[in-house]
């Protein structure tokens, strides 16, 4: 008994605070950052049981190497990396899972949000005025910074279209610097899309009620070192995530993106055959090489677009045109013959044509979900 008793004193000796709160920080090629901000967070956060979870893509500047190396000597600091795939939203959602915490903060690891504000946000939760405090730029006493007259403007749009697509008034809904209770989280968390760069209106959108918000000023500040991230991808998957939380409800994003390549793909075909009985080809070889042309437009088109979350790359990439163009064909075949069939019950040609095309549609949709681009 002796022997447990000091074998329990170290144990004991080393108790800390209780954990309160964790700051999920997602981070891609961040290494010049993070030990400026694991700094400042040691400084607002002093006083508080805490800790910074980086979520890192799997950046090639070191930045989880770097990460590592601080938590050996910190407590404070841990690291999730993650490989084979990348994403804001996805991160803060898997560092939120990683902690225990019962509030749980977010912000990027470039150093413009302030962590100044970081103290408030985290009160506003404690004391039970919010469930979601978000840092915003958007209200008096907030900012953003040095940007330009165009980036103001382009941000105030998306923002205003986020609020009318969601029915939301948050002055911010596009911000990446929040703070939010477990629990409050816990219950959007099944709806989450876990699309693009913008977690929060994701959150306020997949809630089942709606959530007591409370907005923190702060001035949004330029970025100290590495690069921005903010591109035509930033974009596209923001303009993805507000048609997921509206028309997502009824028809899959995703189906309405593999129709839209399958329809710019009618182009691709028509254009090909026109080509080929213009240069004299017969209507069959000229049909045979627009099916093959077609089919792999859609192929690439929709390995960037559709499934830019699942690219195939390299040798994969091969095998997955292959059992495209299979899928394609058996596709083509439950055309023709629920076509027929309908044009055996419906006289007008054109109700047994589209039956035809949605059924041999849903089909290549299906299956090259499950298997040319399976998770």
């Amino acid at each position: 008994m002796r022997h447990d008793t000091k074998l329990a004193e170290p144990i004991l000796a080393v108790e800390t605070l209780p954990l309160e709160v964790a700051v999920v920080v997602p981070t891609l090629n961040e290494a010049a950052n993070v030990e400026r901000l694991v700094e400042r967070l040691s400084v607002v956060l002093a006083g508080r049981g805490w800790e910074v979870v980086f979520v890192d893509d799997n950046s090639s500047d070191g930045t989880s190497e770097l990460v590592r190396r601080i938590g050996r000597t910190s407590r404070h600091v841990r690291i999730v990396q993650r490989v084979g795939r990348r994403g804001l939203s996805s991160a803060v959602i898997e560092g939120i899972l990683a902690t225990a915490a019962p509030v749980i903060a977010v912000m990027d690891g470039d150093l413009q949000h302030s962590e100044d504000a970081l103290p408030r946000l985290i009160e506003a939760i404690e004391t039970g005025a919010a469930e979601v405090a978000v840092g915003t730029r958007y209200v008096e006493g907030g900012g953003t910074g040095d940007w330009d007259a165009g980036r103001v403007r382009m941000s105030r749009l998306a923002t205003r279209a986020g609020q009318i697509a969601l029915g939301t008034d948050v002055s911010d809904p596009m911000s990446g610097f929040f703070a939010i209770r477990r629990d409050a989280f816990e219950r959007a968390l099944p709806r989450l899309s876990a699309i693009g760069f913008k977690i929060l209106i994701d959150i306020l959108a997949s809630a089942p009620t709606t959530l007591k918000v409370a907005e923190i000023p702060y001035h949004f500040r330029s970025r100290e070192a590495g690069e921005s991230k903010i591109g035509a991808r930033v974009v596209a998957e923001y303009i993805e995530l507000i048609a997921d939380k509206t028309i997502g409800r009824f028809v899959p994003v995703r189906l309405l993106k593999f129709l839209t390549v399958g329809g710019l793909g009618v182009f691709v075909h028509l254009a090909v055959l026109r080509t080929m009985l213009g240069l004299g080809d017969t209507f069959i070889a000229a049909q045979t090489a627009a099916v093959v042309v077609a089919i792999a437009f859609n192929f690439f088109l929709n390995n960037s677009f559709t499934y830019a979350d699942r690219k195939l790359k390299g040798w994969r990439m091969l095998g997955g045109l292959a059992s495209f163009y299979a899928i394609s064909a058996l596709g083509a075949v439950a055309n023709i013959g629920i076509g027929t069939w309908m044009a055996g019950h419906d006289e007008r040609w054109w109700v047994a044509g589209v039956a035809g095309v949605l059924v041999g549609a849903v089909w290549n949709f299906a299956m090259s979900s499950v298997l040319t681009w399976r998770k």
